[in-house]
C-alpha cells in the first residue's frame, strides 16, 4: 500500500486514538463483567418478557448473544495483546506471520460470532457462488442490511479461501476495540461520513488496491450505509427537493437497495481488478439491537449469492464504468427481491 494508506493509524494517534481506546476498553470490559455477572436475574426477567409478548423466546436469546459478543470482544482484546506481546515486539508490525496471527484472529472473531448468533437464533444458511473467493487479487462489493452481515464476507472470503480482504469501514466502527485495534494492523481504511472529509478518504480508499497480491482482495459496502425503506424515501425526497432527476432515477431503479455511492466504489473501480458481487437475505432481523430482541432473526434461512466478473469486462470509460456498477447493482436488488418475494 502507498504511504498515504500506511500513515493512516499514525494520524489517527494525534488525534486521540488511545484515548478512544481506554474508554472503549474499559466500557467493553465493564459491560462484560455486569452483563455476565447479572445474567441469572436477567435471564429470569427476559423469560418473563418473553412469556407475556409471546415472542418465542426473542429476548432471552438477545441477552445470550449480547453476552456472546461482549465475550468474544473480551477474548479477541486479550488475544491481541498477546500477539502484540508475543510476536508484534520483536517482529515488527509489517511482518507478515504478524499479519497472518492478526488475520486468523479476525476470521476467529466472526466464526464464533456467526456460530453463536446461528445457534442462538435457530438460523440456517445457503451460499451460491463461494468459489469466486478462491483467488484474488479481487474487489468485493457487498450488500449491507444490518450489523450482522459483515461475518459473511470474513466467513466466504477469510475461512473458506484464506483471501486476506482489506477492508473500507465507517469511522464510527474504531469504538468496536477489536475492530480499532485489529483492523489497525491489518491493511484497512475506516472513512468519515462528513462531506468535507470525502476526497482525503477516496484517496486513502483508493490506495487499497495498491500492491494487491493474489491472495488479497479489497472489501467495500457500495451503499454507505444499511438499506431501509425509511433511507431509500429519504433519498427519493433529497432528490425531488433538489430537482436532481438523476438522482432519483437511479434510487427509483432498486428498491431493496441503496444506489451504489460514486465516491470509493468508482476510484476502486477504477483500478482494474476482478470483481465480486455479494447479494444476501435473511439477516435484516439485525438491522438494529431492537429487530433482535423483537425475534428479527428467529427461525431465519440466510441466502447468500455471489458472482465474479473478470476485469477484462469492466468498461474503461468512466461513464460507462458508472452504468456497468448500476447494472450490476440492479442484479443485486433482484436477487433480493425474488427471495423476499417482491
Amino acid at each position: 500500500m502507498t504511504e498515504t494508506a500506511k500513515t493512516e493509524p499514525a494520524r489517527e494517534a494525534t488525534t486521540g486514538i488511545w484515548l478512544r481506546r481506554m474508554v472503549s476498553l474499559s466500557l467493553y470490559h465493564l459491560l462484560f463483567v455486569v452483563v455476565v455477572g447479572t445474567l441469572p436475574l436477567t435471564l429470569v426477567l427476559a423469560g418473563l418478557g418473553d412469556l407475556a409478548a409471546r415472542r418465542r423466546g426473542a429476548l432471552t436469546r438477545t441477552l445470550l448473544f449480547f453476552a456472546l459478543y461482549l465475550g468474544c470482544e473480551v477474548l479477541g482484546i486479550w488475544l491481541a495483546f498477546g500477539i502484540w506481546l508475543t510476536r508484534g515486539l520483536w517482529m515488527g508490525a509489517r511482518d507478515p506471520r504478524y499479519l497472518a496471527l492478526n488475520f486468523r484472529l479476525q476470521c476467529a472473531w466472526a466464526r464464533w460470532l456467526r456460530r453463536g448468533a446461528f445457534t442462538l437464533y435457530g438460523m440456517t444458511l445457503e451460499v451460491e457462488g463461494d468459489e469466486v473467493f478462491a483467488t484474488g487479487p479481487v474487489l468485493v462489493m457487498a450488500r449491507h442490511s444490518s450489523v450482522a452481515d459483515t461475518v459473511l464476507p470474513v466467513m466466504l472470503a477469510g475461512e473458506r479461501h484464506g483471501l486476506v480482504l482489506r477492508w473500507v469501514l465507517k469511522r464510527e466502527l474504531l469504538w468496536d476495540p477489536c475492530l480499532d485495534i485489529v483492523g489497525h494492523r491489518l491493511d484497512n481504511c475506516f472513512v468519515s461520513r462528513m462531506p468535507e472529509e470525502g476526497s482525503a478518504d477516496v484517496a486513502r480508499v483508493a490506495a487499497l488496491m495498491d500492491d494487491l497480491g493474489p491472495g488479497e482482495g479489497v472489501m467495500i459496502y457500495p451503499e454507505g450505509t444499511r438499506f431501509s425503506a425509511q433511507k431509500r424515501r429519504a433519498l427519493l425526497d433529497k432528490a425531488t427537493k433538489r430537482g436532481d432527476e438523476t438522482l432519483r432515477a437511479r434510487v427509483a431503479r432498486f428498491q431493496h437497495v441503496l444506489p451504489p455511492r460514486l465516491g470509493g466504489a468508482s476510484a476502486l473501480l477504477a483500478r482494474g481488478t476482478d470483481l465480486v458481487f455479494l447479494a444476501h437475505v435473511g439477516l435484516e432481523g439485525s438491522a438494529t439491537f431492537w429487530d433482535l430482541a423483537r425475534g428479527g432473526l428467529i427461525g431465519q434461512p440466510v441466502r447468500v449469492k455471489a458472482w465474479r466478473i473478470p476485469a477484462r469486462e469492466v468498461p474503461a470509460e468512466p461513464e460507462a464504468r458508472i452504468a456497468f456498477l448500476h447494472d450490476q447493482w440492479a442484479k443485486v436488488d433482484a436477487f433480493v427481491g425474488g427471495e423476499v418475494g417482491v
